[in-house]
């Protein structure tokens, strides 16, 4: 099959799942056609089954704000007309399904029907979806593209809450791509870089966001450096950052925590980790959580969203309430003070990883696929 796969190319979880998604495809044999503004970050050109078409917006000082959506939009009827794309899968309702739907139609206007396929990843539903200004077009959207899907059961249900949705949503969960991670996990893991030998290492992967709950992090890890020795990693950039580094410095624990901003080593962080944090107000799934997993880490985290999808309570980790520091500090000593307790913990957080293979995974996108295109032709 041609694919279009339309993204944001960022740090995000739902650029990372488009990427990592549009490769595997690509691994399998399918002609996977990136269209967006940048590359994305974890997007390796290496295969000839991958092709990457930047959009430009031209800029005019009649516009305040250059219309991304109509650039988007006019390119996608290139690219398809060029490439002979046949399906086009959009990664978030706005404005990604919105530009699709616009494509769709110029392209009818030339006897062209291409079907789209619209992933919803949270954000474009909980946050910005639900404001009063763009929930219209959020609708419009879901409701004009040919197959939904969304990446838990919990956004699933938020979307038809929120809004007046009449097309039938698919589940398909987030991925990992577990071979990846093997393979990188053949060199030793560098723990004396990070950490001393009687040292936990306890780490948190976000944008920094104030949903995140970073002064929650904080604190948590407060408490258990109290009772054990400990380093807590923040990796991400955002705007909860500076505070939390302040934050530090008040308690007095600022040689305990490193800031690293942004990484491409993740992997390499997480090889390192004997726990995760993830105390979220809310997350539409926890994908980071299951990339901890992956690498056998334990999660603690909030019992929000689609995190209890993913993270199963006493098994693959703890699930708290949103705001209990106590509770989670608690549940962090549970796995943390105990070697066979934690080595037990990082076996079952790799078993439920498993669930959630890529292999598992991408049947599932491959049969959808398939079948909006026997719709259109």
């Amino acid at each position: 099959m041609r694919i279009a796969i339309v993204c944001y190319p960022t740090f995000g979880g739902s650029g990372v799942v488009a990427t990592e998604l549009g490769l595997e495809l690509a691994r399998r044999g399918h002609e996977i056609h990136f269209i967006t503004y940048s590359q994305p970050v974890r997007l390796a050109l290496l295969n000839p089954n991958v092709h990457y078409h930047e959009v430009n917006v031209p800029e005019y000082p009649l516009f305040h704000y250059q219309p991304y959506e109509l650039a988007l939009s006019s390119k996608l009827v290139d690219m398809v007309k060029l490439y002979k794309i046949e399906v086009l899968h959009v990664h978030y309702a706005i404005p990604h399904a919105y530009a699709g739907y616009m494509a769709k139609q110029m392209l009818k206007d030339e006897g062209i029907d291409i079907p789209m396929v619209t992933t919803l990843h949270g954000t474009d539903i909980t946050l910005v979806g639900n404001h009063p200004f763009y929930k219209p077009a959020v609708t419009f959207s879901i409701n004009k593209s040919d197959f939904v899907t969304s990446v838990s059961q919990s956004l699933k249900e938020d979307t038809l809450k929120l809004f007046n949705i009449k097309k039938e949503i698919q589940v398909i969960p987030n991925f990992i791509e577990l071979d990846k991670i093997k393979k990188e996990d053949k060199s030793p893991c560098q723990r004396s870089v990070m950490a001393n030998d009687e040292e936990r290492i306890i780490t948190h992967i976000s944008n920094f966001r104030k949903v995140k709950r970073i002064p929650d992090i904080i604190a948590i890890f407060n408490k258990i450096q109290k009772e054990i020795p400990a380093k807590l990693m923040m990796v991400g950039e955002g705007p909860e950052k500076e505070k939390a580094e302040q934050l530090c410095r008040e308690l007095g624990i600022q040689d305990k925590v490193i800031f690293f901003g942004n990484s491409n080593e993740i992997d390499t962080i997480l090889c390192q980790t004997d726990l995760f944090l993830l105390p979220s107000k809310t997350e539409s799934f926890g994908l980071v959580a299951l990339e901890a997993m992956a690498c056998g880490v334990p999660v603690i985290s909030s019992n929000a969203g689609g995190l209890p999808e993913v993270n199963k309570d006493g098994f693959s980790g703890y699930l708290s309430e949103v705001g209990d520091v106590d509770g989670m500090a608690k549940n962090a000593l549970k796995i943390l003070k105990n070697q066979t307790d934690l080595d037990q913990f990082k076996k079952n957080a790799l078993i439920t990883a498993l669930q959630f293979d890529i292999k598992k995974i991408l049947p599932l996108y491959e049969d959808l696929y398939q079948r909006a295109i026997a719709k259109c032709f």
